[in-house]
């Protein structure tokens, strides 16, 4: 039976849309909140350890500890810091992941076969645009290591951009590569187009060189030079300390959030559900989010299971991965992509 939408409403339809993708925007740093007991969960179960079980019930109450930690300690900065970066860095760390936020779906809703992306904005180069603001981190690495004046955050830093430079290349030619296939640089328009198939049965490679380069993106093991705790003591966190350390550490799991959706939005289908009948008035309203949020979780678990297992890379391995091996299959991938597009246009 369909649902009655009242004639007034129609016109405010988008802007209930962007107002339910901006309340479940709230929802990805709850989420964040989650990944950070998962990730601790999930280690203690490959390990074969207790993992966090002494604060709440299955340790559910840990974040809170750890932030009561963070907010009581001392804040503390080297004598000849440069206040400017070192005080601000955070704002660039922070900055990008709202501005991703912003433009990243994390649902849609069907009312009566209409479909509704529940995205805050649509932009028709938004994947551009989320690969283009999430480098914007780099900016507040560089701040945090620069006004130290710590020669260990500093070579730190130095080796987060020889990383990110060279992953963002294969990265972007990934998501040239799915745009290329679909026609379209819209988010929304690539995970509509997987209706009757996923990306990642057409560009099986290209999904491999996506997550590969997200995961070095991210600075995930075994990608986490930009710490190298052995090497570098921490990095180019080593001077920070107590809330500031805690927003970038936050910053982190939510980009980790957002990486996931990105791969289930381009490659695993999106919200899209097999068998899916869009006029069911009450499916139509549940059913394609959980759906997305199923593939984030897994997508979330791989992840955090892989950081466990494989071993940490040298940085001349990593520039190595990106620039010989990565590179060259995100070449062939594109070449694939136009003719499949080619094909399936024709």
């Amino acid at each position: 039976m369909p649902i009655e939408i009242p004639e007034f409403i129609l016109p405010l339809l988008p802007w209930i849309r962007g107002t339910v993708g901006l309340s479940l925007v709230g929802v990805i740093f709850l989420g964040a909140m989650g990944a950070v007991w998962l990730e601790r969960k999930l280690s203690a179960d490959i390990q074969s350890r207790m993992g966090p079980c002494r604060v709440g019930k299955y340790g559910l109450l840990q974040l809170v500890a750890d932030a009561i930690k963070l907010f009581t300690k001392e804040d503390l900065r080297p004598l000849n810091a440069d206040s400017l970066l070192f005080n601000n860095a955070n704002i660039f760390m922070i900055g990008s992941v709202f501005l991703m936020l912003v433009a990243i779906p994390v649902g849609a809703v069907f009312i009566n076969g209409v479909e509704y992306p529940l995205a805050v904005t649509q932009m028709d180069i938004s994947v551009l645009y989320i690969e283009a603001v999430s480098a914007i981190s780099i900016f507040g690495i560089f701040m945090v290591a620069y006004g130290s004046n710590n020669k260990y955050s500093l070579l730190g830093a130095f080796r987060n951009f020889a990383r990110m430079v060279g992953y963002e290349v294969p990265l972007g030619l990934s998501v040239v590569s799915v745009a290329v296939m679909t026609g379209s640089l819209n988010i929304v328009e690539i995970s509509r187009s997987q209706g009757m198939i996923w990306n990642i049965f057409l560009q099986p490679l290209g999904c491999f060189v996506f997550f590969v380069s997200l995961m070095a993106d991210m600075g995930r093991l075994p990608f986490d030079q930009n710490e190298s705790e052995e090497e570098l003591i921490a990095g180019w966190i080593t001077e920070y300390c107590g809330m500031r350390f805690g927003l970038g550490f936050f910053a982190e799991y939510i980009h980790m959030i957002l990486g996931s959706f990105l791969v289930a939005l381009l490659f695993l289908g999106g919200w899209n559900v097999p068998g899916f009948v869009a006029n069911n008035p009450v499916l139509g309203l549940i059913a394609p989010t959980g759906f997305l949020i199923v593939k984030v979780v897994f997508v979330l678990m791989v992840i955090i299971g892989l950081r466990w297992a494989v071993p940490r890379f040298r940085i001349d391995q990593v520039v190595d991965l990106s620039w010989k091996k990565l590179f060259p299959l995100a070449l062939l991938n594109l070449v694939w992509a136009v003719g499949l597009g080619l094909y399936l246009g024709a």
